[in-house]
């Protein structure tokens, strides 16, 4: 035990920190609480005024200074409350908490008490305050509406004096003149000192290191029940007070101590080195208030850091849910501002463009429209007293959801706790141990002051009632409010054992999901200092790696989770335990994974979705053995504390006044006196541990290095927060807008870089480092930045979401103004959708008009993401945010001065990081709004030297992308475009162009088609340079195109992707009968390819087409690119076959492979007649059937789609149906090869020949469905 008798010499390693008394000063007097948002027409009994700190013990520590103003307004939230004798006057309990700069925190409990008032002057100051609100009710009554409130701006200014200057405000004789005086006197809300007698509120309040929520309630229970007794306690309470400050030390790690209160002894324990951290708040009571289901919702936006608002009347319930959230996060820990109960002076809090995790009261009859909040388009809002989580649109289910909320329905039914959560008026229709946990909870709010006259009453007949039905658990008044009963005892064991198992349960989730996370940690960083110096441009996170090893239905929440702080400072604590220790929390979890990995040695994979449940709660060496632990140390406690003692106090100090809190002796509380000659009293009970752990600070130069890296990640200063001064919110905003400034800088960064590694991909360079799935959260948290931003400062809003309120303000202000234009110039401006009139570059109320226009459905939040989208995807987002950022008469309407919005510096700098967003090119909007109709022009351009008119064909056109097909489209003749309106067809892959072959003129010679999306301003580049009618080229009256996405201002150079290759046929002679392609040049350079080269790109097409197939589903690209595009497998396939053609023993006219192809197919069909096959192994002859069948099918199709177009199909019908490799071999061995290719051609080469079929023969593991644009007309 001298290890505990030395830890209380240090501030550190005690019980509680402070002692606090709040309460009214006599000397200052009453000074109205401007803040508090009361309006003068409220009877004074019933409105707040500003309490103060009294006395506070000790004066300050080292390492956890005193935070007065901070401490007053956390205890009294709501100020000094007055109440009469006809008034309730239950004592109230409730804590908070306080964060200090390093991210520590402290915990305070409150037990607030009406103690008589005696002082005269604030009794004459109420009785003023009184007659004053009478004279200015009585003429708001009897006067007209103007002059009620200039007489009711006259009356309450004098509310902020002085409390002399109220008593000398008003006469006696004139308050006796006044008419109606008495009458007023003897209403509710009144005050008549000759008859009431008036109370005042008073705190006492614990100031503790960890959360000792149940012994700090008794201990302060007791401190006040013995002021309230008519006895004198058996000591004075200086004695009591000076042995919890320095006497008391804190239980050591996996022990429990029992101290002693007034009226009994009080036992806490903290758990041991691997048990879950100290959760004293009942989970039980916070998933009884809100519902399972409620509380897994809040959950899942707390761990994906949204604005989360708790809304309630009662302060302790505020802290319940929030500390019960905070502990189920294990191992995570909230990175942002954490205010479970925000005091009227601290409401601006409420504007913070930041994630934030905060409560409020609910004053009485106040709804949540009247709180006018400023963030709501990512705001959770939850209502505990209605039990109802409003949560943000689009949030992802926690993964395994409900079998989640099935496990701990489970685990609360066992407990004997309802799952749906509310409160229960049928005691008959419940079982006797649930009705008793009603009593027990009804008990617990009348210990809480929450429970009024009537409540009272009924609590007392529900009592009489359970007595009579022989319900054991209840007890009495009198034991409720004195020493601790049994019942009550083994109520707190119960809610401990519950807390466990409830936490268990949640860790084994975090678990199972990031079993493996330590694998996709990245170590890159030779020491600290140069990982702190390059933290912003480094990734220690291999995000997706780590969420392809994920089940498919996790990933969307986990996709949004990994981009959370409070993961990324989880993974920072790995990367820093290479210098430093880990930290406690860290290292728990890390005990926990390997412990897991002994006991499940089989690997298991970990993409499989099957739920498993916590095992470990009822094991005896797992969760179980934890709640048998905590009850062991709850029922019998391992050491006890030095009693108190008598102290060396002045002659008539600690004497008692029942019902008075006495004026404390400071010299004997102000430090520790006396404490080492009492410290050799700390004993141990009977059951003792030599084995005890024992506890080490953490010091030296690691944990130097470890608070260097605490500071550095901390945005702002909590101290600062709890300040309401006007200099101290100016600087809490000022560092608002830095963060957002920081924060838009290091999103389009990421964007940037991780868009821009995409890219490389699909043009055939690296691997990819991102997934559309991240891609979408990138941008929906990029979405969330704008709505924070656009929602700092805001005063004025049209529904829940603040950038949309902006835009529609700003529409508004545009009508205004077009309406005083001329009509010529306002009918041009508004053009409507469906009239195709659309200019390509639509402006930022076209835009709008548009998403308004929308068939989707969209709320306001819904249709102001919508707009983000369309305006990153036409690159316009920086350009119209300035448009809408110009109006600088609208700013000043909508924002407080303070708002990001009106700092132009800030502002300029931000459109700039917008602005790089143009280099990258996104299809969110495309990809993400997929059911809504799309305005699309297709342009046809042909040759303009070799084609004859275009007015001499009838073309049209079908254009097919991600999500569907257009349908034919007939161009009307004499013309070269078309303008039609269909679904999203999403990104643009094939088109199809033929014509119907009308008179021998009914050609052209086609350079390329533009298709055009009017909404997105997506221009698709679709080439041909091909003929398109009979007697020309091959004939071909139909032709598949490729298309490819081209960038603004330059259509070659911005390709995205490979579009239609050039046409191929054999090697074009010279002289007078060369054709048109030939004088192109198409061939030339095509011809000369050699050997090497050709090989070379026959393995790279299908070495794309594998990678392609090993990419997550949801990041491939187009197969039809990789098939018949630029450098896809037909192409290479081509050039196999073209290599060594003989082609001048064809009469001097192109020839094209399909023309071999063709006359192959005639010659085995001949050797099959005449018997030559039938020597043949049987695979060889189903090759030769096969290939035959499927040429006569292709030929029989009603399209006439050229020898190209013939050719494309066999090879694609080849791959899909695993048969090209084996028609290779066999139109290698076929007998007419010699005869057409020469003595070097490739297809003669049989090791060249073999290895293309092994290269062809690894895509038959993947199953390639074909567009439908490839393969119509054809039934195989």
């Amino acid at each position: 035990m001298n290890g505990i008798a030395t830890a209380t010499g240090s501030a550190s390693c005690r019980f509680a920190h402070y002692f606090v008394v709040c309460g009214v000063d006599t000397e200052t007097g009453l000074e109205p609480d401007d803040l508090a948002g009361e309006g003068f027409e409220q009877s004074p009994i019933r409105r707040s005024f500003k309490s103060k700190v009294l006395v506070h013990y000790p004066e300050s520590t080292d390492r956890n200074p005193f935070n007065k103003h901070a401490v007053n307004m956390l205890c009294m939230p709501r100020g000094l409350g007055f109440r009469t004798q006809a008034d309730g006057l239950e004592p109230q309990f409730h804590s908070f908490t306080i964060a200090s700069d390093d991210g520590t925190r402290s915990y305070g409990f409150v037990h607030t008490f009406y103690e008589e008032v005696t002082n005269a002057q604030v009794i004459t100051a109420m009785q003023t305050l009184h007659q004053m609100h009478h004279v200015e009710h009585h003429s708001s009554a009897a006067s007209s509406p103007s002059s009620s409130s200039s007489s009711s701006s006259s009356a309450s200014s004098p509310s902020t004096c002085s409390m002399d200057s109220l008593v000398s405000s008003l006469d006696e004789s004139d308050a006796e003149s006044l008419p109606g005086t008495p009458a007023c006197l003897g209403c509710a809300g009144s005050f008549d000192p000759a008859r009431d007698t008036l109370y005042v509120s008073k705190a006492l309040c614990l100031l503790t290191p960890l959360p000792f929520l149940q012994a700090a309630r008794q201990f302060l229970r007791q401190l006040h029940q013995a002021v309230a007794s008519h006895t004198a306690p058996p000591l004075p309470l200086e004695s009591y007070i000076h042995n919890i400050l320095y006497e008391v030390p804190l239980p050591p790690p996996g022990r429990s101590l029992r101290f002693h209160g007034v009226q009994g002894p009080i036992v806490c324990q903290r758990p041991g080195p691997g048990e879950l951290p100290l959760g004293d708040y009942p989970l039980g009571e916070a998933f009884s208030l809100l519902g399972v289901d409620n509380m897994v919702r809040l959950l899942t936006c707390v761990l994906l850091e949204m604005q989360v608002l708790l809304y309630s009347h009662d302060y302790q319930r505020l802290m319940t849910v929030a500390e019960g959230i905070s502990t189920l996060l294990f191992p995570f820990q909230w990175q942002h501002i954490y205010l479970p109960i925000l005091p009227p002076p601290l409401h601006h809090l409420l504007d913070a463009p930041v994630p934030f995790f905060m409560g409020i009261q609910r004053r009485d009859g106040t709804q949540r429209s009247s709180l006018n909040l400023p963030h709501e388009a990512n705001l959770c809002f939850v209502d505990i007293d209605n039990q109802h989580v409003d949560i943000p649109e689009d949030v992802p289910s926690f993964p395994d959801q409900t079998e989640l909320i099935q496990e701990l329905s489970e685990v609360l039914l066992r407990s004997g706790l309802r799952a749906q959560g509310g409160t229960t008026t049928e005691l008959d229709a419940i079982p006797p141990r649930l009705s008793s946990l009603v009593l027990e909870d009804l008990m617990e709010d009348r210990r809480n002051g929450n429970l009024g006259g009537e409540e009272l009453a009924a609590l007392e007949r529900l009592q009489a009632l359970a007595r009579r039905c022989g319900t054991e658990k209840v007890a009495d008044g009198v034991r409720t409010l004195g020493r601790v009963s049994a019942e009550e005892e083994e109520e707190d064991v119960r809610c401990a054992k519950l807390n466990v198992q409830l936490r268990e349960v949640f860790v084994g989730r975090f678990t199972a999901i990031f079993g493996r996370y330590e694998e996709f940690v990245i170590h890159n960083a030779p020491d600290l200092d140069s990982w702190l110096s390059n933290r912003e441009g480094t990734c220690s996170f291999d995000k997706g790696s780590f969420l392809s090893a994920q089940p498919e239905p996790h990933r969307h929440f986990l996709s949004q989770f990994l981009e959370t702080a409070m993961f990324s400072s989880f993974v920072d604590g790995k990367v820093l335990s290479r210098w430093a220790d880990r930290e406690p929390l860290q290292q728990l979890f890390d005990n926990r994974l390997e412990r897991e990995r002994m006991y499940h040695t089989d690997e298991e994979d970990t993409r499989s979705c099957r739920y498993t449940k916590c095992t470990m709660i009822y094991e005896s060496g797992g969760g179980g053995g934890k709640t048998q632990a905590i009850e062991r140390r709850l029922l019998k406690a391992d050491h006890t504390a030095i009693h108190p003692h008598l102290l060396d106090m002045r002659i008539g100090q600690g004497r008692h006044q029942q019902g008075y809190f006495p004026k404390l002796q400071a010299d004997v509380l102000a430090q520790a006196h006396g404490t080492n000659k009492w410290s050799g009293r700390v004993t141990a009970s009977r059951r003792s541990d030599p084995k005890k752990p024992a506890t080490i600070e953490a010091s030296g130069p690691e944990n130097e290095q470890r608070l260097k890296h605490t500071f550095w990640r901390k945005n702002f200063r909590q101290s600062k927060l709890l300040d309401p001064s006007t200099s101290a919110v100016t600087q809490t905003h000022r560092e608002f807008v830095d963060g957002l400034l920081s924060e838009c800088r290091l999103k389009t960064k990421r964007m940037l870089m991780e868009r821009m590694g995409k890219e490389s991909v699909e043009l055939g360079h690296g691997e990819a480092s991102i997934t559309g799935l991240q891609e979408n959260t990138l941008i929906h948290s990029l979405c969330d930045l704008l709505e924070r931003t656009w929602g700092h400062g805001l005063q004025l809003k049209q529904g829940k979401s603040a950038f949309w309120s902006h835009l529609l303000h700003y529409q508004a202000a545009q009508k205004t103004e077009s309406l005083m234009e001329s009509p010529v110039s306002a009918g041009l401006e508004h053009k409507r959708l469906d009239e195709g009139t659309l200019v390509l570059k639509g402006s930022l109320m076209q835009d709008m008009r548009f998403v308004q226009t929308m068939s989707e459905g969209l709320s306001d939040v819904g249709q102001a993401r919508a707009w983000i989208h369309l305006a990153l995807e036409k690159k316009q987002l920086s350009q119209h945010l300035k448009e809408l950022l110009s109006n600088q008469v609208l700013l000043r309407q909508l924002y407080k001065p303070h708002a990001f919005l009106l700092c132009e510096e800030e502002r300029e700098q931000f459109l700039f990081h917008l602005l790089s967003l143009n280099t990258v090119d996104y299809l969110c909007f495309t990809r993400v709004f997929t059911s809504i109709s799309i305005p699309y022009r297709v342009v046809i351009i042909p040759m303009k030297k070799l084609s004859i008119a275009m007015t001499t064909v009838n073309p049209w056109v079908c254009v097919s992308g991600e999500l569907g097909d257009s349908g034919v489209r007939q161009i009307t003749k004499n013309t070269q475009e078309i303008f039609f309106q269909c679904k999203n067809l999403g990104r643009l892959s094939t088109l199809q162009l033929g014509q119907e072959n009308s008179g021998l003129l009914a050609k052209c010679l086609v350079d390329c088609v533009m298709v055009y999306n009017e909404i997105t301003g997506h221009t698709y580049r679709f080439p041909c340079g091909r003929w398109l009618g009979k007697g020309v080229g091959d004939g071909s009256l139909e032709r598949v195109l490729i298309g490819q996405l081209v960038t603004p201002g330059g259509e070659e150079d911005g390709a995205r992707w490979s579009g239609t290759p050039p046409e191929l046929g054999s090697p074009l002679q010279s002289g007078p009968g060369r054709t048109v392609l030939g004088t192109l040049g198409s061939l030339g350079g095509r011809s000369r390819m050699t050997s090497v080269e050709v090989q070379e790109d026959m393995r790279e097409s299908a070495n794309n087409l594998v990678k392609h197939f090993h990419k997550q589903e949801q990041e491939r690209g187009n197969l039809t690119v990789l098939l018949c595009g630029e450098g896809g497998l037909v192409l290479s396939l081509e050039q196999f076959l073209l290599h060594g053609f003989k082609s001048n023993r064809l009469f001097q006219r192109n020839v094209f492979v399909w023309d071999f192809v063709e006359k192959a197919v005639v010659s085995m069909e001949t050797a099959d007649q005449m018997g030559d096959l039938r020597g043949s192994t049987e695979p060889v002859s189903l090759s030769c059937d096969s290939l035959c069948h499927y040429v006569s099918a292709i030929n029989a199709s009603p399209r006439n789609i050229g020898k190209e177009g013939k050719f494309q199909l066999l090879v694609c019908l080849g791959v899909r149906d695993r048969l090209l490799s084996q028609w290779l071999l066999l139109l290698a061995e076929c007998a007419l090869t010699p005869r057409t290719y020469e003595e070097g051609a490739l297809i003669r080469d049989r090791a060249a020949v073999h290895s293309l079929s092994r290269i062809l023969h690894t895509l038959h593991e993947f199953t390639i469905t074909l567009e439908t644009a490839l393969v119509k007309g054809v039934d195989l």
